[in-house]
């Protein structure tokens, strides 16, 4: 068992991840913030293996030729995951990062996210609570852990139930902000996000190209003018 551990960060270091050919979208821009969209498959931020230098971080920074100028002072306050598509919220300066680092630390920054789950869900809508723990035995993974787990709560709303397969587009309100929360919240209940390759059962698998989890909407307090700001990006499955 230990020699299966020690192997594991270096298959981790070791991986690669396609070019992704789509381009990052800027959405809204003034001189303290930008919102984008980011494509599934694309990093938000540089790996560590120098071949995965290529994120949205990256892009950003250095310029999109012929599509975005270099923004090099742009700060992340938050991430999106490898195969989440959607909004991103960016600072241009020191000043408007630390005030949007200080909303989301604080939950007030309301985000809403579209996915499309295996199977039909019986309940138009509901509420997902599960504590998320890190799982050192399988990194990158987390997992389901009532003693050492951190709370997490998930709010769902059914959308549609479409056929051939039988899968079910819902709305996620995540309430609290775990890493891969939406992704094994939807295992949990047995109706995996298609696409995902972390958390999947036999009905899942094979049924999408990409991971079908788009963050849709992003609400928030503009840290200069402090309008209430409400964004919206329309999802791509």
């Amino acid at each position: 068992m230990p020699e299966q551990r020690n192997s594991i960060p270096s298959l981790i270091d070791n991986f690669v991840v396609p070019v992704c050919q789509q381009q990052v979208q800027i959405v809204y821009q003034d001189d303290d913030i930008l919102l984008l969209n980011k494509p599934s498959g694309l990093l938000s931020l540089s790996g560590k293996n120098p071949l995965n230098w290529d994120s949205v971080h990256y892009r950003l920074v250095h310029g999109q030729p012929g599509i975005t100028p270099a923004f090099t002072t742009a700060k992340l306050p938050h991430r999106l995951d490898f195969g989440t598509s959607g909004l991103m919220l960016v600072g241009l300066n020191a000043p408007a990062s630390k005030h949007l680092n200080q909303q989301f630390q604080a939950r007030t920054i309301k985000k809403r996210y579209m996915a499309m789950l295996s199977g039909w869900l019986a309940q138009d809508e509901g509420q997902i609570s599960a504590p998320i723990a890190k799982d050192k035995q399988l990194f990158p993974r987390v997992k389901l852990c009532a003693t050492t787990g951190k709370t997490a709560l998930s709010d769902y709303k059914v959308l549609q139930r479409l056929s051939e397969p039988e899968r079910t587009l819902v709305q996620f309100t995540p309430l609290t902000g775990r890493t891969h929360q939406l992704r094994i919240h939807s295992l949990a209940i047995n109706h995996p996000i298609l696409g995902c390759d972390l958390y999947h059962n036999a009905d899942s698998t094979g049924q999408a190209e990409r991971l079908c989890l788009h963050a849709s909407e992003l609400s928030f307090q503009h840290p200069s003018s402090g309008k209430q700001l409400t964004i919206h990006s329309a999802v791509e499955f």
